[in-house]
């Protein structure tokens, strides 16, 4: 095995070999540590893979964004963090089967999954969240998001809901988000990690009254259909001279149909 000398050696000195195995041995640029045992964790992590402790939780009140542990502002929008925990819900995670956690997070108090960081939320709860995001819409004007595509990572399967062990049906959220919520109409949605996140900025860039509009104008056009549907059955009978006798005809089959009985 060659050795190399040791000294004030430049980068240049050494040979292509050497420079490869420098790189491998780097660490990833994006590389953060686990509070209780120091080992290297990926930033999307959420549990460390050695110790198991918790690594990063939804704690920005104003995205809904996971921040890790220790951190005091939010790394996708620069809130401070605002999170309180009191304690199990006695409501299972739909996905993980454990007991999930009651958090309040600015205003807004729902369920989390300490393991996979997902999150369930009460009808009333996220009409809350959609209506102050719609508002900070108007006010911040942002450009669309890029519509990324749904999580492949997940597998997809229908689950059941928390609290009447229904399963859920699969929406993709507002019909143009690509964000797919799992949904019980009486008692909540499910959102799995990030994506309540990912629905915030889709309606803060005006997902919701562009996706409105859309449905209005789909329903609109649907009504323009069936008057012209409409006005050409009707020209269409107008014109034909049988029609009144035909019509006759239909009427006495009914009168038959009645005797008969």
């Amino acid at each position: 095995m060659l050795k190399l000398p040791v000294g004030n050696l430049l980068p240049h000195h050494l040979p292509a070999y050497a420079h490869a195995s420098i790189e491998s041995h780097s660490m990833p640029a994006e590389v953060l540590h686990c509070p209780s045992c120091g080992a290297a964790a990926p930033t999307d992590a959420v549990r460390c893979s050695y110790c198991g402790a918790g690594l990063a939780a939804v704690a920005c009140p104003s995205c809904f964004g996971l921040m890790f542990a220790g951190a005091k502002f939010c790394s996708h929008c620069g809130a401070a963090v605002s999170r309180t925990e009191s304690g199990g819900s006695h409501q299972l995670c739909p996905r993980c089967q454990i007991d999930m956690k009651t958090v309040t997070v600015g205003s807004s108090t729902f369920r989390e999954c300490s393991h996979c960081a997902g999150l369930w939320l009460d009808p009333e709860t996220l009409r809350r969240i959609c209506s102050e995001q719609e508002k900070q819409a108007a006010v911040l004007g942002l450009s669309p998001p890029a519509g990324d595509a749904p999580n492949q990572s997940i597998p997809i399967r229908y689950i059941p809901c928390p609290v009447c062990q229904k399963l859920m049906n699969r929406v993709n959220f507002a019909h143009a988000s690509n964000v797919i919520v799992d949904v019980c109409k009486l008692h909540g949605t499910w959102f799995d990690k990030d994506e309540l996140r990912r629905t915030v900025e889709f309606i803060r860039a005006g997902g919701l009254e562009k996706a409105r509009a859309r449905h209005l104008a789909e329903i609109e056009e649907k009504r323009r259909k069936l008057a012209s549907e409409r006005t050409a059955v009707t020209t269409m009978l107008l014109s034909d001279d049988s029609f009144p006798a035909r019509r006759s005809e239909s009427m006495l089959d009914i009168l038959r149909i009645l005797l008969d009985k």
